[in-house]
C-alpha cells in the first residue's frame, strides 16, 4: 500500500487552526508541521533523521514566522542533514555566535566603556556623550561587531551629523567612536582603530582656548580621581598628579630637573620657557610628597630629569605624554582638558573661589605683570603670599577630589 500523500498546508489553514484539549499537528510536507497547543500557541517544527535517529527542531512561532519562511528554514535544515550535519547543533552554535556578537557589538562595548571611563565625570557630561551616541551613532553602528567597523562606515555617520550644521558634534562623535574602539582593542575585541585614517575628512572646527573645566569644580574633582586610577608607568602617573598642583606649563614640567628642586625650602626654581626669566614655584606638602616618592626611581639616572623619557633616561618625557595619558583615561583633550588647561583652571578658581589677588596669581603663572618700578617680572615678589596660595590650592584640589564641601578662603591681603 502506498503511503498517504500529505497535502501542503495553506496559510489560511494555519491561521484558522482551532485549539483542542490536546496538541494537534498540521503537516505541510518534508517533515514540516505546525503544532497547535491547547493554549492556542502555534509552533513550527521539523521532523528529520540524523545518524539513524529521529529528531525534531523548532523553526519559530506562527504568525511571526509565516508559512513561506518556515518552508525556507525547513529546506535549509534538510540541506544541513544532507551534508551530514545536525540542524539542532547548528542552531545552538548560531545562538552562541549571536550572543558573542551581541557582547562584542559596538553598542555593548560602548556602554561598557561608559561605565568604566565616564563614572568619574560630571553627570551632565556623561549624559551628553551617551545621548550623542544613542541619537547619532548606535542606530547605524550599534549592532555591528566592533572589530568589523570600517573607516567609511564611521565617515558616513559623522557626515550625517555634519549635514545638520553641527560640525563640532560630528568631530566629538568621531573622537568618541575612536575612544570606544581603542577600548575594544585594549580588551581584546578589536585589532585596529580606523579613526586615524579619517583625519582631514571633516572640515576643521575653529580653534579656541585650551580645554579646561575652569568653571566646574565637580568636573575637576572627577578628573583628579581619574588620575588616581591611572594604570600607566610611575613617571607619567606622578606627572599627572603633580601638574594640577603646580599649574605650570606642561613643557616646563616635563623638563624639570632634580637639581632645580630644593626640598628644604620646598621650592622649584627654573627658567621659564616663554619669557626666559627665572621663576620660583613654591611646593605644597602634596607636591613635595609626590617628588619624594619619585626620587628613588629617577633621581639617580643620567640626564638629571625628574621625568625621563621611556626610551632613554638622557631625554625628558615626551611632550605628548600627558595629553596621551588623558586620552587613555577617556578625557577629551579637545573639549574637556589639556595639560595646559590647568593654568586656566587655577587662574579662575584661585581668584573667584579662593579669593586670591590677581597680581599674586599672575606672578605665580610667570606672566609679565609690571610692578611699581616698571619691571615686567620679579621672581621673588609676593613669594610668601604665593607659598600660602600654593598650599591652599593643593588643599582645595584635595577637597575637590574627595568630593567634600569646600569653604572658600577669605581674601588674602597683600603684605
Amino acid at each position: 500500500m502506498c503511503p498517504k500523500r500529505v497535502e501542503p498546508l495553506t496559510d489560511t489553514a494555519a491561521r484558522n487552526a482551532k485549539t483542542t484539549t490536546k496538541p494537534i499537528k498540521l503537516f505541510d510536507g518534508g517533515g514540516l508541521y505546525l503544532e497547535v497547543s491547547p493554549t492556542g500557541s502555534k509552533l513550527w517544527r521539523l521532523k528529520y533523521r540524523h545518524l539513524g535517529a529521529e529528531r525534531r527542531i523548532s523553526l519559530g512561532a506562527y504568525p511571526n514566522v509565516g508559512l513561506k519562511e518556515a518552508r525556507a528554514k525547513r529546506d535549509e535544515a534538510k540541506a544541513l542533514v544532507a551534508a551530514g550535519q545536525d540542524p539542532s547543533d547548528a542552531k545552538r552554535q548560531e545562538k552562541v555566535r549571536a550572543a558573542a556578537l551581541a557582547a562584542d557589538s559596538f553598542e555593548a562595548v560602548a556602554r561598557e566603556w561608559f561605565d568604566r571611563h565616564l563614572s568619574t565625570k560630571a553627570a551632565g557630561h556623561r549624559d551628553k556623550i551617551i545621548k550623542r551616541m544613542e541619537r547619532d551613532v548606535f542606530p547605524y553602528l550599534g549592532r555591528r561587531p566592533v572589530s568589523a567597523i570600517t573607516a567609511p562606515e564611521i565617515l558616513a555617520v559623522v557626515r550625517r551629523i555634519e549635514s545638520r550644521g553641527t560640525l563640532e558634534t560630528a568631530h566629538r562623535a568621531q573622537q568618541n567612536i575612536g575612544q570606544i574602539i581603542r577600548y575594544a582593542i585594549a580588551t581584546g575585541r578589536a585589532e585596529s582603530d580606523p579613526t586615524p585614517s579619517l583625519r582631514g575628512a571633516l572640515p576643521p572646527t575653529k580653534g579656541g582656548h585650551m580645554a579646561a573645566p575652569a568653571d566646574d569644580p565637580k568636573a575637576v574633582g572627577g578628573m583628579l580621581r581619574a588620575f588616581d586610577a591611572f594604570k600607566g608607568g610611575p613617571v607619567v602617573r606622578v606627572a599627572l598628579l603633580l601638574l594640577p598642583y603646580l599649574f605650570c606649563r606642561p613643557g616646563e614640567l616635563r623638563t624639570m630637573r632634580w637639581e632645580q628642586i630644593d626640598f628644604q625650602a620646598a621650592e622649584w626654581r627654573y627658567t621659564t620657557s616663554k619669557t626666559n626669566s627665572d621663576h620660583v614655584v613654591p611646593l605644597s606638602h602634596q607636591a613635595v610628597a609626590l617628588l619624594r616618592d619619585l626620587e628613588p626611581l629617577t633621581g639617580h639616572l643620567p640626564g638629571g630629569w625628574v621625568f625621563p623619557g621611556g626610551r632613554s633616561p638622557l631625554r625628558p618625557m615626551s611632550e605628548a605624554a600627558i595629553n596621551a595619558a588623558y586620552r587613555r583615561l577617556g578625557i577629551d583633550t579637545k573639549t574637556e582638558l589639556t595639560g595646559h588647561g590647568w593654568r586656566a583652571v587655577a587662574r579662575t578658581m584661585l581668584h573667584e573661589r579662593l579669593k586670591f589677588p590677581v597680581e599674586v596669581i599672575e606672578h605665580q603663572l610667570a606672566h609679565a605683570v609690571p610692578d611699581a618700578l616698571g619691571r615686567a617680572y620679579n621672581r621673588t615678589r609676593f613669594l610668601e603670599e604665593r607659598k600660602a596660595m600654593m598650599q591652599a590650592w593643593a588643599d582645595y584640589l584635595d577637597r575637590q577630589k574627595a568630593g567634600a564641601t569646600v569653604v572658600e578662603l577669605s581674601k588674602v591681603r597683600k603684605g
